[in-house]
């Protein structure tokens, strides 16, 4: 006796059950995968192939690649090949897929070619949540957050990056050239290899030179001056840390399940304009008339918030501090009072200003108030360098006015905020590892981020109903 427990012989002969399906439990979340893609109009979302050709070698049916990828991103298996050994060695997969056995190129071909419509099928399954009811308040949370794409920063140039790179290699070619020079004052003493030595270096750095000037050319001719080699819809975006090359991925989260009912992926880097089109989407996935979106200050602009008030959705955005009055001590516009009955705003010494004239800014018209009395005023110096204090108003600014009153009387909407959205996506970025995305371009990293976004969304509900309770919810 060894006291461990022991495993039996490998090799004894076993009778395994002579059906695969016996190995599958009731609750198995691949029979959540089959009842989901069984019951989607996958010709309607416009999977590819959906009809066998009259000759040649028969396609595998969408339907057995879709429930392979959703069971991989399920899994935290997002790679074509790795899938492709799963349906060797899994017997879950095995079940799923009828012990079909594609190639890793067939897989990888699938999500290639099939963006829009797998973007369809993470809506579908927004759809399913909605008809379990799982959407109980009109309410979310908007943000957004940057995810890596495939492409080394040291493969992405802008204007700023270009002219210090071109500064590093002018600075090395000026060196190497003075120690050629001082190996030439030096001869016959200085051994001729490293003189060719010296030369070869001076040519290669020329060639990089070289290669720089081309590549500006070709930056400079794209829409926003900046240029990425591995993947060409990649950007440089500005984060908290070292900043980084990928995408803006934009979410919308329920606040009572976290279930990520809307999701948009961007390759813009600024939150500034993404707030109306992603309420919008919300809505229409919750199909609710009225909303709330609570965003962050990343995403306070005042023509989104008006396209909000327009579209009868209520928004929580909190108006990001930029004066530089504040730092230096003085007054800022939040310390004016605006009394609309008489359209004048009241400073803090308690003169009126009044409407001077409209000025037009960046397309809006703003109206421009200022006091006579400033030149006499004890606390001037509080106030303004100038001769006088102004104050600039929207045309629209009393939405804005409004909403600050919404936020002030609620401001545990922020907090909300903050444990709603950052959730997911800590999860997600989590789930897909270091290197985050996996494939290249808009369209296909639009794919791969909606498989991850159903796969969350579909691990989500199954903790909450339980793998059985959602299967026969999806049969009725």
């Amino acid at each position: 006796m060894t006291h461990f427990v022991e495993g039996e012989d490998r090799t004894q002969s076993t009778l395994f059950p002579e059906r695969l399906d016996e190995y599958i439990g009731e609750d198995n979340p691949v029979r959540v995968i089959e009842v989901f893609v069984d019951a989607l109009d996958l010709k309607g979302l416009g999977f590819e192939r959906h009809q066998a050709h009259a000759m040649g070698r028969p396609p595998y049916h969408p339907s057995t690649l879709l429930k392979l990828y959703i069971y991989g991103y399920l899994n935290r298996i997002q790679s074509s090949r790795r899938l492709e050994r799963e349906t060797q060695r899994n017997v879950e997969v095995m079940w799923l897929t009828q012990r079909l056995m594609p190639d890793h190129k067939t897989i990888s071909d699938f999500r290639k070619d099939n963006g829009k419509a797998i973007v369809g099928v993470c809506r579908e399954f927004v759809g399913v949540c909605r008809r379990l009811e799982l959407f109980t308040q009109a309410v979310v949370a908007i943000d957004g957050s940057k995810f890596k794409a495939v492409n080394h920063r040291d493969k992405n140039f802008t204007e700023s990056k270009m002219k210090a790179r071109q500064k590093r290699v002018e600075k090395s070619i000026a060196r190497y050239l003075a120690e050629l020079d001082e190996a030439d004052r030096a001869q016959p003493s200085v051994p001729e290899a490293k003189v060719t030595g010296l030369q070869d270096k001076l040519t290669k750095l020329k060639e990089e030179m070289a290669r720089l000037k081309e590549l500006e050319e070709r930056m400079l001719n794209e829409p926003d001056k900046q240029l990425s080699l591995s993947d060409p819809d990649s950007r440089s975006m500005k984060t908290r840390g070292t900043g980084i090359v990928g995408y803006n991925v934009q979410a919308a989260v329920e606040p009572e399940h976290h279930l990520i009912v809307a999701h948009e992926v961007t390759n813009v880097g600024s939150d500034r304009a993404q707030l109306a089109a992603m309420a919008e989407r919300a809505r229409g996935a919750m199909d609710t008339e009225e909303l709330t979106a609570v965003a962050d200050r990343g995403y306070f602009s005042g023509t989104q918030i008006v396209d909000c008030e327009e579209a009868g959705i209520t928004a929580y955005v909190p108006k990001p501090l930029t004066s530089s009055g504040r730092k230096a001590g003085r007054f800022t516009k939040q310390d004016f009072v605006y009394e609309p009955e008489h359209d004048q705003y009241r400073c803090p010494a308690g003169e009126a200003l009044t409407w001077r004239f409209v000025s037009v800014e960046h397309g809006l018209n703003l109206n421009v108030y200022w006091a006579t009395a400033c030149k006499d005023c004890s606390i001037k110096a509080q106030c303004t360098t100038g001769p006088e204090r102004r104050i600039k108003r929207w045309e629209r600014e009393a939405v804005l006015d409004a909403m600050q009153a919404r936020l002030d009387a609620a401001p545990e909407k922020m907090q909300l905020r903050r444990q709603t959205v950052e959730h997911p996506f800590g999860t997600l970025k989590a789930w897909m590892g270091a290197t985050h995305f996996l494939t290249k371009t808009l369209p296909r990293v639009s794919a791969e981020m909606s498989l991850h976004v159903l796969a969350y969304n579909m691990k989500r509900v199954m903790n909450l109903l339980g793998a059985g309770t959602l299967i026969e919810a999806m049969r009725v």
